[in-house]
């Protein structure tokens, strides 16, 4: 079985916006929809999950029906005071319906440009192993500096890597990651592959694409909008 957990739940604060970013329309649709498409085009998905506040249940399951999803949805889940906290509240309601062996993938509503080929590839990557980060390899020179006042040492590019999303892993396995990291330390994470790494999970890399790429900023909404002209 595999599953898609969403992460709708943040609230757009970077931008500085009274919407959060999943939920803002470009060409007619919200963001959120173009991020849900792909997963409806892929034949591999069996479940769908997603994190999100009650104020935009509503909205949202107005888009998995525009996409074709909702027959797939099986329930919304509470979001946490952080992102990893959001992961883990939708990974206990998926461990009340799926087998530990279950795929769950991770991906979040304000990267709508993730491909459907993917989300194949991910899921194809995952026997054998307890995880799968896409990933994009450095173009720049990398540093290193402790204090972000001078550089201390020169990494090697060719070792460093920018992590995407989705993230799919082991549900049972990388619950159990998660959970050894509550109550406290799990408000450190900031990757969702952090706790896997910390727990010495197995997690393979594959190529990313550079056009799945993260809305945060004001800049990265004008290229989106860009994109869609």
């Amino acid at each position: 079985m595999n599953i898609v957990l969403i992460l709708s739940g943040g609230t757009g604060t970077r931008m500085g916006l009274d919407v959060p970013k999943q939920y803002l329309e470009v060409g007619g649709r919200r963001i959120l929809e173009y991020c849900m498409q792909p997963f409806a085009e892929s034949g591999c998905i069996d479940a769908v999950q997603i994190v999100a506040d009650i104020k935009w249940r509503e909205t949202i399951e107005k888009c998995l029906a525009h996409v074709g999803l909702m027959e797939k949805f099986r329930g919304f889940s509470a979001p946490g005071v952080n992102r990893q906290l959001s992961i883990v509240s939708g990974l206990e309601d998926i461990n009340q319906y799926a087998s530990p062996d279950c795929a769950v993938i991770i991906h979040d509503a304000a990267r709508p440009r993730v491909s459907s080929a993917l989300i194949e590839r991910s899921l194809a990557a995952l026997p054998g192993h307890d995880g799968v980060l896409p990933v994009l390899p450095m173009k720049d020179t990398v540093y290193y500096s402790e204090t972000g006042q001078k550089i201390d040492r020169l990494l090697q590019r060719e070792c460093v890597y920018a992590g995407q999303a989705p993230e799919t892993f082991r549900l049972g396995t990388y619950l159990a990651a998660n959970r050894a990291l509550l109550p406290e330390r799990i408000l450190e994470i900031n990757g969702s592959t952090e706790p896997a790494v910390l727990a010495g999970l197995d997690i393979v890399l594959i190529p990313g694409e550079e056009q799945n790429y993260k809305i945060t900023t004001r800049a990265d909404m004008q290229r989106f909008e860009r994109e869609l002209r």
